[in-house]
């Protein structure tokens, strides 16, 4: 990005999101590659954080949001108890349209460019087959497929770090963390939706499911004729009678101001990214007594795997490590209650507590 615009100066030096090492503004004119790296901390290690592609606006938006989740990896990898800090790139533009070998190599070979500092993965809108290209510039790239020394698709075990956060959640709930018999509704069957749905049902939890994608609520019937239902979208999902867990599994800003006046269920614990629309929503869901898990903390099976790419992938290693999701998620409700506020903000005070000790021995 040769002619940086004012409104992406603002982003960079006037955000709400501060305390960030570096951000790399990156341009290639050949391939057409704009891209943003942001590295909020790597206090803990070198930051760790996938690859977004998607038609931002402005590059203004485009620098904000890679502010935004570059400080979301920090948090995530900091509670995940990875020696990683958080760092994320977003690559500015339609994949479906501009995506390339050649823009793939080139922005591998920015990413190589900060020697180790970032480590990268696959977000939204970038594949293992991506991955594999950027790899091949770039040695600090995860999230590759199998055959390329990687450990492939990582909604596995993100959907068991999931159903380990719920089953903490039901621990604190209802003082035992067995979900035989719960009602459990799962907006979002597709990657990591369906892998919880087997996790549930192999429990023997009652689950009901939507999706905007009529095909997949299918596929999840058809494997389990007994004891899933379907709703016919979010709205009725939420509002079902006897629900006891919510599991948001899809599309951020799930929990807003329409949303959790309209929840039946005492859980909320799913897969989906920033599930909290604005702050202050953490608030109202403590006042309805609705128990949220962090999104952050139980979503964190994917990132744990793709760290263990660069140790050489183990599949039971890193099983073990997300099974650790289930102390982790109870350590933050009892700290909640220590001090009195909802447990995303007891979590952020976790996460920082550890960065802050990490940079402070190492002299920071």
């Amino acid at each position: 990005m040769t002619d940086v615009d004012n409104g992406v100066l603002h982003s960079l030096f006037h955000s709400e999101q501060t305390g960030h090492e570096q951000v790399v503004l990156c341009q290639d004119r050949k391939s057409g590659l704009k891209a943003v790296i942001a590295l909020h901390s790597t206090a803990l290690g070198p930051a760790l954080g996938g690859t977004r592609f998607y038609p931002y606006a402005t590059e203004a938006e485009a620098v904000a949001d890679a502010l935004n989740l570059a400080r979301g990896m920090s948090y995530k990898n900091a509670l995940a108890g990875l020696d990683h800090g958080g760092g994320k790139a977003v690559i500015i533009g339609n994949p479906d349209t501009i995506k390339t070998e050649e823009l793939l190599l080139a922005y591998g070979r920015f990413v190589a460019s900060l020697g180790g500092r970032y480590v990268t993965a696959c977000d939204v809108g970038t594949y293992v087959s991506d991955m594999d290209v950027v790899a091949r510039e770039c040695r600090w790239t995860t999230g590759r497929s199998p055959e390329n020394g990687g450990a492939g698709d990582s909604s596995v075990l993100t959907a068991f770090g999931v159903y380990q956060g719920m089953r903490a959640s039901a621990q604190h709930t209802w003082g035992d963390p067995s979900l035989r018999g719960r009602r459990v509704g799962v907006a979002g069957v597709g990657k990591v939706g369906h892998h919880l749905v087997e996790h549930l049902r192999a429990e023997g939890a009652e689950v009901v499911v939507t999706d905007v994608r009529e095909d997949a609520v299918r596929r999840v019937l058809d494997r389990h004729p007994q004891g899933v239902t379907a709703a016919p979208d979010t709205e009725a999902l939420i509002s079902t009678e006897g629900l006891d867990i919510y599991a948001p599994c899809a599309l951020g800003g799930a929990l807003n101001d329409t949303s959790v006046p309209a929840l039946t269920a005492r859980i909320v614990c799913g897969a989906a990214n920033n599930q909290l629309a604005h702050p202050g929503v953490e608030k109202d869901l403590s006042d309805r007594g609705i128990l949220y898990a962090p999104d952050y903390v139980v979503n964190a099976g994917g990132v744990i795997q793709v760290a263990d790419e660069l140790h050489g992938f183990d599949f039971e290693r890193c099983k073990a490590k997300a099974s650790k999701i289930f102390d982790t998620t109870l350590a933050i409700f009892a700290r909640a209650k220590e001090d009195g506020i909802p447990p995303a903000a007891a979590a952020d005070r976790i996460a920082e507590q550890r960065m802050h000790e990490a940079a402070r021995t190492r002299g920071w």
